[in-house]
């Protein structure tokens, strides 16, 4: 009952054990009936035992299942109640009942998260108890960067089950920029055709002298991202798109060369680029560029069916805009001041072509300047000023600052760390983070949806990187998202550190290849390769 990940908000403890065994049985009403699907299925593999389906609980044998809705819940709350009569898992919603699966998968121990069972003989046991769960916040994500590193279609379901297991619930899809274009449009083939894929990449910073000097690239087909979706709806995690505008875009106008600012260089010689840093090749401000994202932003929507659609809206340097004549006629033509009112222009139209849709725009801090349609939220990165700006503006915000929950960055100033980048976040960083500014008002702290975690691929080549970066910092995160925690100082890092014992053997059993406490086992080091290590604590605000 103490080690679980994220911290339950109410837990009380009894004196006994449910023990399952091959004629338990698993009951769901309607509305638990695809919960109940999804554990039997990941119980069945871990466990062998059978736990067939049925409808009515049957108290009187006390080893079954239960799972049902409960009245008075909240969308995502649950109780949990494990006693003689058996387990009972009710929630207010399905989601609710969802994570309490979740709970009971961690109760049973970690062998309950393996793809076979390990053939021996062992007990199956729940002990007494009682949780009351609910999550701090609505918005529990995770942003994964496809588009520096592409991660094929497993590794995506495979990160979208270890969001679940942690109660993360919402997956920001990070699908395009300047390194590729990882999703199909049909009406626009040369996106993927020619921009998912580069012909070779800068191995670490780029100040880094190493190449790898081979093609990189992939895609997501339209079929991909559906499979993608609905594996997600199933575990109850929300797929947020992002189509990066008006920055962010060599890719789009390697294939489309007319999207870019042909009157100011040669877009015709501009290749998907293989390095990193703040591009300079953007979207012309054009009627053509409109139109075309429109189209891309059709068929996107028609493949998520999320609230929110992420545009970007960062790192969009104006110089080809100040050197562009088609650029600056438009700033005439709509009486313009400049430049940053022009983006503000840009990213103001899909703002609204996304609202007539019934969908909301969100995007990066910097689409804050020169002013936000109204329903607009907003991802504050650099730092906790631009969530405070938003909310105080009436904007919702999603918390995720560079400073504390960039999971790309270093973990431990020490020699060993791999690719070192950015400021030193330790697991007791990002486990003191506080997504709520005190600065904000109640009133305007009700614009904060909630918190993200961001991990940038562009030092990340394969899924074992990614997942070194992400764990265990985001068991820690998820603790941040979901509980009900006291201020930053007044938590209990170590005990959350004993519950990490047995949930570093639950990250085992899911295979997982985290950083262990002790630092980097060889294989995870990458001696020689340049990063971009930053001196010093990071600023707080």
């Amino acid at each position: 009952m103490t080690e679980l990940i994220p911290a339950p908000r109410g837990a009380v403890a009894g004196s006994g054990e449910v023990r399952l065994a091959r004629h338990s049985r698993l009951y769901a009403d309607t509305a638990g009936e695809g919960v109940a699907h999804w554990l039997s299925a990941a119980l069945r593999q871990s466990t062998g035992l059978p736990l067939r389906e049925g409808r009515e609980r049957d108290d009187a044998r006390g080893d079954g299942i239960g799972l049902r809705l409960a009245p008075g819940l909240g969308p995502e709350e649950y109780r949990l109640v494990s006693d003689r009569n058996g387990v009972l898992i009710e929630g207010g919603g399905a989601a609710g009942v969802f994570w309490g699966a979740q709970t009971l998968r961690q109760l049973l121990g970690p062998d309950a998260y393996r793809r076979a069972p390990l053939g021996r003989d062992r007990a199956w046991t729940v002990p007494y108890l009682t949780i009351e769960d609910a999550p701090r916040f609505r918005w529990r994500g995770l942003m994964l960067d496809v588009a520096r590193h592409f991660m094929p279609k497993d590794g995506v379901l495979r990160y979208l089950d270890l969001m679940a297991a942690h109660k993360l619930n919402v997956f920001h899809f990070h699908l395009t920029d300047d390194q590729g274009w990882r999703i199909e449009i049909e009406r626009h083939p040369r996106l993927t055709e020619i921009g998912s894929w580069r012909t070779r990449t800068k191995t670490g910073h780029r100040a880094s002298p190493l190449w790898e000097d081979k093609p990189h690239g992939g895609y997501y087909t339209q079929d991909d991202i559906r499979e993608i979706v609905a594996y997600a709806a199933e575990r109850h995690i929300t797929v947020v798109p992002e189509i990066d505008v008006p920055g962010h875009s060599q890719a789009a106008i390697a294939a489309y060369p007319e999207l870019g600012n042909t009157d100011v260089i040669d877009t015709t010689a501009l290749s998907v680029w293989d390095t990193w840093g703040i591009n300079p090749n953007v979207l012309a401000p054009t009627d053509n560029t409109l139109r075309f994202y429109e189209g891309v932003f059709e068929e996107v929507l028609g493949l998520f069916p999320s609230e929110f659609v992420h545009i970007g809206g960062d790192e969009c340097p104006k110089d080809q805009w100040r050197r562009s004549e088609t650029a600056q006629a438009r700033i005439r033509e709509l009486g313009l001041a400049d430049e940053d009112q022009l983006q503000s222009w840009f990213i103001g139209h899909f703002g609204t072509w996304l609202a007539e849709r019934g969908r909301r725009l969100i995007g990066w801090d910097e689409i804050l300047e020169g002013g936000l349609a109204e329903g607009a939220a907003v991802s504050s990165w650099r730092g906790y000023a631009g969530g405070i700006a938003a909310a105080r503006a009436g904007h919702d915000v999603v918390m995720c600052p560079e400073q504390q929950v960039y999971l790309d960055h270093r973990q431990d100033p020490g020699p060993g760390e791999p690719v070192p980048i950015g400021w030193v976040r330790t697991l007791e960083d990002v486990y003191r983070f506080e997504p709520v500014p005190p600065e904000l008002t109640p009133g305007e702290a009700r614009h904060v949806l909630g918190t993200q975690a961001n991990l940038w691929t562009e030092v990340m080549e394969d899924h074992a990187r990614v997942d070194y970066q992400a764990f265990p910092r985001l068991a820690a995160f998820a603790e941040v998202a979901w509980s009900a925690l006291p201020a930053p100082a007044e938590r209990d890092f170590a005990g959350f550190q004993r519950r990490m014992t047995a949930h570093y053997r639950r990250l085992d059993a899911l295979g997982v290849a985290y950083r262990p406490p002790t630092g980097p086992l060889p294989w995870q080091q990458r001696p020689g390769v340049l990063g971009r290590p930053k001196d010093g604590p990071p600023p707080h605000r």
